[in-house]
């Protein structure tokens, strides 16, 4: 392996940010609300009445001839099969209003004023995106932590004068009284949260989507996430959505389709509490009108700043250049259904891994992230003075790193981080110059001890969902100093088979592109070099005398993850030792099938690590041999 000192590996230049509520506050909301609002639109094109765009669906070639299938396979008439049609289209449809729209603009710039201190956008990236609409059918990609993302999103594009999305949105939201049906008429269309096997829905939706798409209607706007992230670390991309808006390219109906990726961040997320006690298994509460009222005690909160970065258009041309084969989709006419290539399968879940990847890069993280994840290596807390200096080293270490990083400027350490601990006082309590994480707002009431654990849990589960957000910053230099931990050899290709087997390990829990084992690899080394934390050789990797301090920090980083893979299947052993009393010796045999061809595939994935005697080192008191196959 040779490491490549190339561009890539280079920090980027990032576009500077404007805060675009400076001129909310000096300016009228309704008068905002109301000004002139002229849209420059995909080849000049003018959006169509709802009605229209509903009649071109459901007399498409496409859906016309699923409606023929399904009739024939169901015994059902077509006419009744396409009044079926008609009712999912009518429940699915958006019915963008201008109107409604105002009265979203106007209720949000006030809403927004009070919750943030600034909202700040990349202009150059809003550029970009005004180019783009013009030139090709868009689709914006923004990344999901909170509920405030979509609004935000249509609330920026009418700020800067751009087409309003239609917005893929959860049925979840359609019960909500009076609510569900303003959101419709701001853009939003309802899908099902899953289809099953249910082709006619799936040729509906699909073929609602991809009308939109070609005629340019308005840049279609969904999560690649597919849901909110209760942990605030990036979740495997859902590629069905994808595959829709690219098909239209694949087929020759589109001559591009550009992709906007747009990172949304946030400084203290509106839902931190919820999102911890979801994770401990306090059911989510449902979307209703009555919830989203009671919840406006929020607006009495501070939650700091927000940062919106609209990435660079990716063009879907390039991105299937040499990958994907589109003379395959000229053997049948468009209009009937085909089921995806397995080269397109991959290139589909290729590209939406990159997408994430650039979502990631370009999130804005704040102090306190870096502040979180200290304060979660030291459980008894620290001495302010002692935190500051890790602070500071930390945010050093993650520049070097690439970090997109928002530290003010000429500001002293220990002020900013003054500023974050006041910002986030109810995760943590300061007493006589020592900072603890606490539950600092319970109320003084005896509490159980399980009460009193669930709170603590609460508080750090809401503190990893900060430290969360930077583990893409340090992944991969983690993954090499655990790989150089657990090796016993500073051999480079026994080092390279432990990262190779940890990023396997890993690979559904954290970004990790597909077929880009060696390039992550060789960007460790290169962003661990260039710190001085290792030389790298021509067969071997050496650490250096001063690189003790980082490498441990990054192992201490995935330790938290290392721990809960570790103890995962003693709780799934007792889960079936239970489940076994309970259903009998069928449930047992079925599982116990299914958990030997596990085994048997894993062993095959692995082999050539077996097979290199590697030692891998799961704590500082476990060894496993996985060179020895009866320890295996």
């Amino acid at each position: 392996f040779v490491v490549l000192f190339s561009p890539h590996f280079r920090i980027r230049k990032r576009d500077d940010f404007e805060d675009v509520l400076e001129e909310r506050r000096r300016s009228s909301d309704l008068r905002y609300a109301l000004r002139c609002y002229t849209p420059t639109l995909y080849k000049g094109l003018v959006p169509c009445k709802v009605s229209m765009l509903k009649s071109i669906v459901l007399q498409s070639d496409h859906l016309q001839c699923v409606i023929k299938q399904v009739s024939s396979e169901s015994g059902d008439s077509t006419e009744c099969v396409a009044e079926e049609a008609s009712l999912i289209l009518d429940e699915m449809a958006h019915r963008m209003q201008l109107s409604t729209v105002r009265f979203f603009v106007f209720t949000l710039s006030k809403a927004f004023k009070r919750l943030f201190r600034s909202v700040c956008v990349n202009e150059e990236g809003i550029q970009r995106l005004q180019q783009a609409v013009q030139e090709h059918p868009v689709v914006l990609l923004p990344s999901h932590r909170s509920y405030m993302d979509f609004l935000m999103m249509s609330y920026l594009l009418y700020m800067f004068d751009l087409p309003l999305p239609v917005i893929a949105a959860g049925m979840d939201f359609m019960s909500m009284k009076f609510i569900g049906e303003m959101l419709r008429m701001s853009g939003a269309f309802f899908i099902r949260r899953s289809f099953g096997g249910d082709k006619l829905y799936w040729a509906v939706f699909s073929e609602y989507v991809k009308t939109m798409l070609r005629k340019g209607y308005a840049p279609i706007e969904f999560f690649l996430e597919g849901t909110r992230s209760r942990t605030c670390k990036s979740l495997t991309p859902k590629t069905g959505l994808l595959n829709i808006v690219m098909e239209p390219f694949f087929k020759g109906e589109l001559f591009d389709v550009s992709l906007v990726p747009v990172s949304i961040s946030y400084e203290r997320v509106l839902e931190e509490s919820l999102y911890a006690r979801e994770l401990l298994g306090v059911p989510k509460p449902k979307e209703s009108t009555s919830g989203l009222l009671k919840a406006r005690r929020v607006l009495s909160e501070d939650y700091g700043s927000m940062h919106v970065y609209f990435g660079h258009p990716v063009s879907v041309r390039s991105l299937a250049e040499g990958k994907i084969k589109r003379s395959q989709y000229n053997l049948l006419p468009r209009y009937i259904p085909q089921k995806p290539s397995v080269d397109t399968h991959e290139f589909l879940n290729d590209a939406a891994f990159r997408l994430v990847r650039i979502q990631e890069e370009n999130m804005v993280l704040k102090p306190w992230v870096l502040i979180a994840t200290l304060l979660l290596q030291n459980p008894d807390g620290m001495d302010l003075s002692s935190l500051t200096e890790q602070t500071d080293w930390l945010r050093h270490l993650a520049l070097a790193f690439g970090a997109f990083l928002d530290w003010p400027d000429h500001e002293a350490c220990s002020e900013v981080i003054s500023c974050s601990l006041a910002l986030h006082r109810r995760l943590l309590s300061v007493s006589a110059g020592h900072v603890q994480l606490s539950v600092t707002d319970a109320p003084q009431v005896e509490t159980t001890p399980e009460e009193a654990v669930f709170q603590r849990a609460v508080v750090v589960l809401s503190c990893a969902s900060y430290r969360n957000q930077i583990l893409h910053v340090f992944l991969r230099p983690a993954l090499l100093a655990v790989a150089m931990q657990s090796a016993n050899s500073s051999r480079k290709d026994d080092i390279y088979n432990c990262f190779n087997f940890l990023r396997n390990m890993f690979s559904n829990e954290f970004i990790l592109c597909p077929g880009d084992s060696v390039q992550d690899f060789e960007e460790a080394c290169y962003l661990l070099m260039k710190r001085g934390v290792l030389q790298v050789l021509e067969h071997e990797i050496v650490m250096s005398a001063s690189g003790q301090s980082t490498l441990a920090f990054l192992c201490s980083v995935l330790e938290p993850f290392l721990q809960g893979y570790q103890v995962t299947p003693y709780t799934q052993c007792a889960n079936v030792h239970y489940c076994a009393k309970v259903w009998g010796s069928v449930f047992l045999s079925f599982f116990l099938s299914f958990f030997l061809s596990f085994c048997i595939k894993l062993y095959q994935d692995f082999h050539k690590i077996l097979s290199s005697k590697t030692v891998f080192n799961i704590d500082n008191n476990r060894k496993y041999f996985l060179g020895n196959k009866s320890a295996y």
